[in-house]
């Protein structure tokens, strides 16, 4: 019994060694056919051309897609500094930062609050230029009745006005001075890189000038608060909290907000 359990244990281990030993091998399986007219793709046909330009036949030149993004994109990016140094949203922020400051409230209203009525209000300010540059460039080039070059420069001419009657002669002055650019016959021949920062120095100068007059009625009162409080011997006690709720209710009474908004938009003659 023991010899046939040895012979069967050696059967079955020489069984597994030829299992293991064995090679097995892998299925192959057939290629798929390829059409090589399918796979010949030109390089020309991998993307769209990088750049292009074509002449018409008045002189003018049409950009490829490609371009004309990436143009879109650069102007995408430069926007903040145009809302900024080309419209009246300078003007507008600066004089509520001052109010807020002149009133005391360092937080209230928020920037966030502050920025989005700033902007609003540059929107209706600078509306009829928006309208102007709609009707001589955005129509007439969506119309393909302009081309790229020529819309802008159509585009340029209401914000050139609207600058020049906001701009000082005394600033123009100084940065055609700067510039080396001399003496000019007319507004047509004042380059843009010196019109912009001319609007913008005399933007500040506005901005400043009506903060002042803002500033004057709250500092009468902290005045008046400060003698008070020195002459009831309570030096201690911060004029701030006290004069602040008068600060906020003379605002409320003269219906401040609406007497402040009202200056801005006037100043530029609307």
């Amino acid at each position: 019994m023991n010899r046939l359990a040895w012979k069967f244990l050696l059967l079955m281990g020489l069984a597994w060694s030829q299992l293991s030993m064995a090679q097995v091998e892998p299925l192959s399986q057939p290629e798929p056919a390829v059409d090589s007219q399918a796979v010949q793709i030109s390089a020309s046909n991998l993307g769209i051309p990088a750049m292009s330009v074509t002449t018409n036949p008045d002189g003018s030149q049409n950009y490829s897609v490609t371009i004309q993004i990436l143009a879109i994109m650069t102007a995408l990016t430069l926007l903040p500094a145009l809302l900024m140094m080309m419209t009246s949203f300078t003007r507008v922020i600066v004089v509520f930062a001052i109010l807020r400051q002149a009133m005391g409230l360092q937080q209230t209203p928020s920037n966030q609050i502050l920025l989005g009525l700033a902007l609003f209000l540059s929107i209706f300010i600078m509306m009829p230029v928006f309208q102007e540059v709609n009707r001589q460039a955005l129509q007439p080039y969506l119309n393909e009745e302009l081309s790229a070059q020529a819309a802008l420069g159509q585009a340029e001419l209401p914000f050139r006005q609207f600058m020049f009657a906001q701009t000082r002669e005394s600033d123009l002055a100084l940065f055609l001075d700067l510039s080396e650019t001399g003496a000019v016959n007319d507004e047509d021949e004042v380059p843009f890189s010196v019109l912009v920062p001319a609007y913008v120095t005399s933007e500040l100068k506005t901005a400043f000038q009506i903060g002042f007059m803002l500033f004057i009625p709250f500092l009468v009162i902290d005045l008046v608060v400060a003698s008070v409080l020195m002459a009831m011997g309570m030096m201690m006690l911060s004029p701030i909290i006290i004069s602040l709720p008068f600060k906020i209710m003379l605002f409320v009474l003269v219906d401040g907000w609406a007497m402040v908004i009202g200056t801005v938009a006037a100043s530029f003659s609307l």
